[in-house]
C-alpha cells in the first residue's frame, strides 16, 4: 500500500501510468467495451466504477495541455436513444483536476480506431452505457 494512491489502482496500472509518455493515451473502458479485442494491452479492473478510478488517475497523471482532444467520450450512436449521466460525473472529476479541460467526443468507430492504438485499455467494471473515455497524458508541471 503506498500513500496518496487510491487503492483501486492496481499495482499493474500504476506501472502503466509510469511508463506512459507524454501523448500516450489510455482508455477506461466502460464493460460493454470490446476491450480485448482492440486494447493492445489490456488491465482488468473488474467490479470498478469509471468515476473512481478516473479520479485516482487524474490525481497521478497530467493531460496532454497541448491537445484539445485529451479526454474524449463515445458520441451516442445516432438513433440511441440513451442519456448518458455518467457524463455530468466525468465532468465534476475533469473540473476539480483540470479546470481549463472539456471532453471532446468521437464517433463510434472512429473511437474504436483510437483506442486500438492507446498504450493500454483498462476494462472497468462500469455498467453504464458511454462511460468510456480516452485520456492523452501530458507533462508535469
Amino acid at each position: 500500500m503506498l500513500k496518496g494512491i487510491s487503492p483501486l489502482i492496481s499495482p499493474e496500472l500504476l506501472k502503466i501510468l509510469s511508463e506512459m509518455g507524454h501523448g500516450d493515451e489510455i482508455v477506461l473502458a466502460d464493460a460493454h467495451f470490446p476491450a480485448h479485442s482492440v486494447g493492445q494491452r489490456v488491465v482488468r479492473a473488474d467490479g470498478i466504477g469509471a468515476v473512481p478510478l478516473l479520479e485516482g488517475i487524474l490525481k497521478l497523471i497530467p493531460l496532454d495541455q497541448y491537445d484539445r482532444s485529451n479526454f474524449v467520450l463515445m458520441e451516442v450512436v445516432p438513433g440511441d436513444d440513451v442519456q448518458p449521466v455518467i457524463w455530468e460525473a466525468y465532468e465534476q472529476v475533469l473540473k476539480a483536476s483540470e479546470p481549463e479541460a472539456a471532453p471532446d467526443w468521437l464517433e463510434r468507430f472512429a473511437y474504436y480506431e483510437r483506442a486500438k492504438k492507446a498504450y493500454c485499455v483498462v476494462a472497468t467494471g462500469e455498467t453504464a452505457q458511454y462511460a468510456n473515455i480516452i485520456l492523452k497524458k501530458g507533462v508535469v508541471r
